[in-house]
């Protein structure tokens, strides 16, 4: 909103006040103006697929130069290890048991003859009813805009979004791919070859320049770098003469980093260049882990739709100037799910959140000392393999079965529904959760079991338990052998 007015009357009235020697009314004095909030949301990629956060191969100059005027954080979570749930909770606040979408439907995909219990129905996008991240921030008098990817309803504009381009129930740009013609929703087609990360943060750039005035909300989910891998000629030749190292060595999929960096970059010159990067929150991420057969997160375990540490880690930085320190960082525990806390506790709004799952990060963005937290993931479905050995799972078979996760200090542990199996890891000497440590730690095994208990109880997340009379064990060890070999 426009506090022009507002002001001008504040001025006034201290000009009357002073001639008639009275005190200023303390609730006249002009309040502070809201930040305006800039989250951007980056589809699959790694936790080490940026130059700041240790990548010798990919190559994030205007990332890395925001890493050093805001704060970092190492140990920073999705909200679950795939897109639509992910963002579920990013832009409900709620975990996965209290909005129901765990996954891009169906719930049991995989091959029947493997599965042993019927999976949860899934949800597949969230219910309008739901007070989300937009809507509140349109409470506190923010306008609200989204670009790119919003896949947890039909129509933003139902949620909360005042601005859409390129959003609907789509989860990726199909087989048009990243080149105008696009064959994603509410975006029109722009020149032939047109690139469509390029296009998004363009529209992004007009909703600053239209809307500078005001306070606003610039929720900036790019569909890069989800599959299919296509990036720009000129950067993948560039790649190609570029020798790759750790599992990350792929030329088309450097050139999609590259692009989106750069398109990061052409946003941030224009806050600058409209003078509002002074007072503008913003928030760096990415919806889950990357695929691992794609880039490799070493020494994280897996990738994208895994509960090891690959598929949920993300890279996570926020910049807010006066607020929080330059070139700091953070080896807090944080998680998507603490956005709308944080983001609400800033603004203020006239209608809060009823219930939130995540905790407010000031006191992180202020060096004091917070509380360990425990965080829950709840996956009670299959996701079946991506490419078999190379994921990185449990099994060839399945990036995910059903299971429940809880990270809890230095400690993790992934019960599994299926067959009641318990692994237990310390994350700090095991990152790579390689270790199954739980026989010989029986005590903190029964611990964490026993809050991950309470704790969906505490949810009524639900829990598989029929099984499925398709199953058949002799052909799924046949799988997994075949799998095993190749």
């Amino acid at each position: 909103m426009n506090h022009i007015g507002p002001y001008l009357a504040t001025i006034v009235l201290a000009i009357m006040c002073s001639l008639q020697s009275c005190k200023f009314p303390k609730e006249n004095l002009p309040k502070k103006a809201l930040p305006n909030i800039v989250l951007i949301n980056v589809d699959d990629l790694g936790w080490k697929d940026l130059g700041f956060m240790g990548s010798e191969y990919y190559e994030t100059p205007h990332l890395d130069a925001l890493a050093k005027e805001g704060m970092v954080f190492y140990n920073a979570y999705a909200g679950a290890a795939n897109c639509a749930p992910s963002r579920a909770c990013l832009l409900s606040g709620l975990n996965t048991p209290r909005h129901g979408v765990y996954t891009v439907s169906p719930s049991d995909r995989g091959n029947p003859r493997t599965r042993k219990l019927i999976p949860v129905k899934n949800t597949d996008h969230l219910n309008d009813r739901i007070y989300t991240l937009p809507k509140m921030l349109k409470s506190a008098g923010y306008i609200t805009g989204s670009f790119g990817k919003w896949h947890v309803g039909n129509d933003p504009k139902e949620q909360g979004i005042d601005v859409n381009v390129g959003g609907s129930s789509k989860g990726n740009p199909g087989k048009g791919g990243y080149f105008s013609p696009y064959k994603i929703d509410h975006i029109a087609d722009g020149p032939d070859g047109e690139y469509l990360t390029d296009r998004i943060t363009k529209e992004a750039i007009s909703f600053v320049e239209k809307y500078r005035d005001t306070t606003f909300f610039l929720y900036l989910p790019y569909y890069t770098v989800h599959t299919p891998i296509m990036g720009k000629e000129e950067l993948i030749e560039k790649f190609q003469d570029k020798k790759g190292s750790k599992g990350q060595n792929r030329p088309d999929y450097a050139a999609m980093v590259a692009s989106m960096d750069e398109n990061v970059g052409k946003l941030l010159s224009s806050l600058k260049a409209n003078g509002l990067e002074k007072n503008t929150l913003v928030i760096f991420t990415s919806d889950n882990g990357g695929i691992r057969a794609i880039s490799e997160q070493n020494p994280l375990r897996a990738g994208k739709g895994s509960y090891y540490e690959g598929g949920i880690r993300v890279p996570l930085l926020i910049k807010w100037p006066g607020k929080i320190e330059p070139n700091s960082s953070s080896s807090a525990r944080v998680s998507n799910l603490d956005f709308y806390s944080t983001l609400q506790n800033i603004v203020s709004p006239e209608k809060k959140a009823p219930l939130l799952d995540g905790i407010e990060l000031q006191p992180i963005f202020e060096d004091k000392s917070q509380e360990e937290r425990d965080l829950f993931f709840h996956f009670p479905i299959y996701l079946q393999e991506y490419q078999g050995l190379q994921d990185g799972s449990r099994d060839p078979l399945f990036r995910t079965r059903p299971g429940s996760v809880i990270i809890s200090g230095d400690w993790k542990l992934h019960e599994y529904f299926e067959d009641g199996a318990l692994e237990l890891y310390n994350l700090t000497s095991d990152p790579s959760e390689e270790n199954n440590v739980a026989e010989q730690n029986p005590d903190k095994t029964q611990e964490l079991l026993k809050k991950l208990v309470e704790w969906r109880a505490a949810t009524n997340a639900m829990v598989p338990s029929q099984k499925n009379i398709e199953y058949d064990a002799a052909f799924e060890q046949q799988m997994i052998k075949e799998k095993s070999l190749r």
